[in-house]
């Protein structure tokens, strides 16, 4: 089990997140396309990654823009987000060596994404999410990403790895099931989203807890909902969901969001659990 850490935004540069990682201790950082200076084709400057990579003896994944959607009812905006997977996936593939250099190459390099619900239509006296409505629809897109993903990663150990956030509904999880048929999709396990929802997709992540190979690792609260804490500073049962992700040999992100945060986890793993 490797603990890595967040593009965080208090780090302007991958350089400052970099000698971060390696002042804690940390293994890999976990690249967040949501930022402008980490999308793709930043990205494929692989060259500049390798480099940073090894002189700070760390890896990466990566963290897909959690506004992607490859069921957009648009083709064009549907196409641009598997285009843009396609491309991040050569990414992640020529960042395989740092794996094998600085990390376990037992366990996949990991592409992070979200399951995104669209939009609803709200009625009198309900709401109706639109890919429920056309699930058909939705599911035909969900076929031709899965096919096209198992061309792009082929036997290469990647793995897309699908997150938990704000609970997923009935048709994501169907869909979800239908992804994970294939080996190049596994699950996330975000606990500190799972705690603020009420840990309503525990059942769920539990199911299918042999396709579990990456953990978002912060504390949080249920009442009220809240998570990013620092480790420690929230109501999570945290030695039972790492004793979890010590099971599967998951790879484990601290995923707070601010640098004193992840310095307090990283002091909380080192006193309460790795001692």
């Amino acid at each position: 089990m490797e603990f890595g850490m967040p593009t965080l935004i208090e780090n302007r540069t991958l350089e400052d997140n970099a000698a971060l990682c390696a002042e804690l201790g940390l293994r890999f950082i976990e690249l967040n396309m949501n930022f402008p200076e980490y999308q793709v084709a930043r990205l494929e400057r692989t060259s500049e990654l390798l480099r940073l990579g090894e002189r700070a003896g760390i890896y990466f994944t990566i963290h897909l823009d959690e506004n992607l959607n490859v069921a957009d009812f648009n083709p064009l905006v549907a196409e641009a987000y598997r285009e843009t997977v396609r491309r991040t996936v050569a990414v992640a593939k020529a960042l395989l060596p740092l794996r094998d250099r600085f990390g376990d190459n037992a366990q996949p390099l990991t592409l992070n994404m979200h399951m995104h619900h669209g939009i609803h239509i709200t009625l009198p006296d309900r709401k109706v999410q639109m890919y429920d409505r056309d699930f058909d629809t939705y599911m035909a897109s969900f076929a031709r990403f899965r096919a096209l993903c198992g061309e792009w990663i082929g036997d290469s150990p990647l793995r897309i790895v699908m997150e938990n956030t704000d609970g997923f509904f009935a048709y994501e999880r169907r869909a979800i099931e239908y992804l994970l048929e294939s080996p190049v999709f596994g699950l996330t396990w975000d606990i500190g989203h799972s705690k603020a929802v009420g840990e309503r997709d525990v059942p769920f992540l539990l199911a299918h807890e042999d396709k579990l190979i990456h953990f978002h690792i912060h504390d949080g609260t249920e009442t009220p909902p809240r998570n990013h804490l620092a480790l420690g500073d929230g109501e999570i049962d945290l030695p039972a969901r790492l004793a979890l992700a010590r099971r599967r040999g998951a790879r484990c992100v601290l995923e707070t969001k601010t640098i004193d945060a992840l310095k307090r986890s990283v002091r909380w793993l080192q006193s309460k659990y790795l001692s």
